[in-house]
């Protein structure tokens, strides 16, 4: 019997912690039953390419591919920005989830607007309408109270606001491990398994965690 597909849209843009979105599209290249609509706004390129030292053609999705997660996975599509035509642009395709990671307060903002101005936030528009998953993984600090406000304001509709925020009870002793927490935090919102990730902060995690 066929594994049934999960289905996951990616959107990574141009806060810093590219290597966040790295690790997650890592981990989802290798789930089983998984396909993934992978998306890169021009600033998260260029996040990318001073956070990782890559530099990626934003119209060759092989070129972001391998610049991002090092590989060309088969469960992977990448999504042109521009393309609001684009399959999951609209409520009849089903995505189990959407994550902005990272999510910068400009993305935030257009969301929390709801303008689909791109196809990320159309993408994320289209999963609040449905009354879908949408996780946005904001990195900012500190923070005004417009970006407060829109973070209050897109969970009010439905998304969950997932800041980078890792915790150190664990006792992380390399930046992997850092990035380990915030993304096992991340699969959990999707749906996915902690055992997708090497679940280096069990050691020392509270119950429920």
């Amino acid at each position: 019997m066929a594994v049934a597909k999960r289905t996951y849209v990616v959107a990574v843009t141009g806060a810093s912690g590219a290597l966040y979105a790295r690790r997650l599209c890592g981990v989802l290249a290798k789930a089983k039953g998984v396909r993934v609509h992978l998306l890169m706004s021009e600033a998260g390129a260029r996040v990318a390419r001073e956070e990782l030292g890559v530099s990626v053609d934003l119209a060759d999705g092989a070129s972001v591919m391998r610049g991002l997660i090092g590989e060309v996975p088969r469960n992977f599509r990448y999504e042109r920005l521009e393309d609001i035509g684009a399959s999951f642009a609209s409520g009849t395709y089903v995505v189990d989830a959407m994550v902005v990671i990272p999510c910068s307060m400009g993305t935030l903002g257009r969301i929390a607007s709801g303008t689909g101005a791109t196809l990320i936030e159309r993408g994320a528009d289209v999963q609040l309408k449905e009354r879908r998953n949408l996780i946005l993984v904001v990195r900012e600090t500190p923070l005004s109270l417009i970006a407060i406000e829109n973070m209050a304001r897109v969970a009010r509709a439905g998304a969950c606001v997932l800041p980078a925020m890792p915790g150190y009870y664990h006792l992380p002793k390399t930046v992997e491990e850092v990035v380990d927490f915030v993304v096992g935090k991340v699969l959990v919102q999707m749906g996915e398994k902690q055992g997708q990730i090497r679940r280096r902060v069990a050691r020392g995690e509270p119950d429920g965690q």
